[in-house]
This record gives structure tokens, C-alpha cells and sequence, in this order.
């Protein structure tokens, strides 16, 4: 039996309490770990301010690029909002490294949320940064802390469709979204009010970004998300000229 994959998982760094400390802490919601586990993977947790994203990656099978607070306008020539809040520069540089690398070794690659509009912005594509100026459905962010529940359609072409089908209900949580979408950026998935769900990257053989957060589902459409990441790494495996990491 082949080992299960190793799955790493982008965190971010913040202040966090526990017993008597309250300390800067790497942070990953455990749904994404337990999301994980439950589709066959080992999650192994990447967080920013390592040196060498390059090495970190050929430790693992698959990337998943984690949800979190908005990426700094600057990284797409553009100025901030008066609603963009909690830019990590930092976290910026390390995941568009991560994803350079594990593009460029052919690996599977899942962004979600701030994923997914991380992967636009590598490819040149920019953002929209506050959707309620734009007239969006206040489903995408219902009030702080709390998840939104909406409708997506998917591309019946998309890599997603046959597990999730062509039509889903999704957790959301953001207030920004794809404007111009980058070279190489497919939209595959749309919510009612046309804003993009889902993206596909042409030249990957898995490389999907959903907006919406699939890890918060426990039920079939959000575990078959990462499902359908895990399988990626098992169909890779499978073809005559892959390697062991």
C-alpha cells in the first residue's frame, strides 16, 4: 500500500492565547487539518517566514494555498481600499513562492478563499477589494464571523464537477473576489450574482482555486474538495515517469 499523501497546508501568523501565554502563534483553523485527514492526506502545516520555499515543497505532495486576510494590493499595482485590512506582506511573498514551486514541480495545488486570489494575482490578474461597492450579494460576508450560505454553479468541464456536480451550496466568508483574471486563469465557477467561485490554471493538471470554504463542510461537497486534491497526488503517482519525493 503506497503511503498517504503529504498534504501541506499554508498558515499564517498572529497573536493567539493558550493557558497562561498569549503569544505570536502559526495559525491554521483545524477544519483544514481535519478536511485533510478525512480525504486520505497527512497535513503538514507550512508556515510564513520560512527561507526556502522551494525545499519546503519537496517535502509534500500537494499544496493547499489556506484562507485569511486580504493580500496587499500592492502585489497586484494596485492601491489599498479604505476596506482592505491586514495585509501580510510577508505571508504575501512566502505563498507566491510555495505556489512557483509547486507549479513548477507539477503538484497539485488547491487555493482557497485568499487562496484563490492569491493564485490570480501570480498570474498577473488582479482584485476586486471591497464587492459590496460593486453591488455582490451580501451572502458572500453576512456579518462578522459568520459564514454565508450560497449557491455556486460549476463549468460542467471543470475538474470539480464530478465530484461536486454542477450545482452546490457553499460557506462563505470574504469581501473581495477576481477582477481581471490572470494569464492562464479559467473561471469554472460562479455564484448567482456572476461573481468567480472557482478557477482552474491552464498548464496544471490539478491546479484549482475555490472562493468559497470548503473545509467548514463537513458533508460530501466540502471533504469531496479535498477529495478530489488527494485523488491528484494518487493519479500522478500512477503514471510511468513519476518519482518518489
Amino acid at each position: 500500500m503506497s503511503r498517504r499523501p503529504l498534504v501541506g497546508v499554508s498558515t499564517y501568523l498572529d497573536m493567539a492565547k493558550w493557558g497562561v501565554w498569549s503569544r505570536r502563534a502559526a495559525l491554521l483553523p483545524a477544519t483544514y487539518v481535519d478536511a485533510v485527514s478525512a480525504a486520505g492526506g497527512v497535513p503538514i502545516l507550512l508556515p510564513p517566514g520560512g527561507r526556502d520555499a522551494g525545499r519546503a515543497v519537496e517535502a509534500v505532495d500537494a499544496l493547499v494555498l489556506a484562507g485569511g486576510p486580504d493580500i496587499d494590493p500592492a502585489a497586484y499595482g494596485a492601491q489599498p481600499h479604505p476596506k482592505t485590512a491586514n495585509v501580510q506582506p510577508a505571508r504575501d511573498r512566502w505563498e507566491l513562492d510555495l505556489l512557483a514551486a509547486a507549479l513548477e514541480r507539477g503538484m497539485p495545488v488547491l487555493g482557497i478563499c485568499r487562496g484563490m486570489e492569491l493564485m490570480n494575482v501570480a498570474c498577473g490578474g488582479d482584485l476586486v477589494q471591497h464587492l459590496a461597492d460593486h453591488g455582490a450579494s451580501a451572502d458572500h460576508r453576512p456579518a462578522p464571523g459568520s459564514y454565508g450560505r450560497h449557491r455556486v454553479r460549476l463549468d460542467p468541464a471543470s475538474l470539480l464537477t464530478p465530484a461536486l456536480g454542477a450545482e452546490l451550496m457553499v460557506a462563505s466568508y470574504h469581501h473581495q473576489g477576481i477582477g481581471r483574471l490572470g494569464a492562464g486563469v479559467r473561471a469554472v465557477g460562479w455564484a448567482d450574482d456572476g461573481l468567480v467561485e472557482a478557477v482552474e490554471l491552464a498548464g496544471a493538471d490539478f491546479g484549482v482555486g475555490v472562493l468559497w470554504h470548503p473545509e467548514e463542510d463537513e458533508g460530501p461537497p466540502g471533504r469531496a474538495v479535498f477529495a478530489a486534491l488527494v485523488d491528484a497526488v494518487e493519479a500522478a503517482r500512477a503514471l510511468p515517469s513519476a518519482q518518489p519525493n
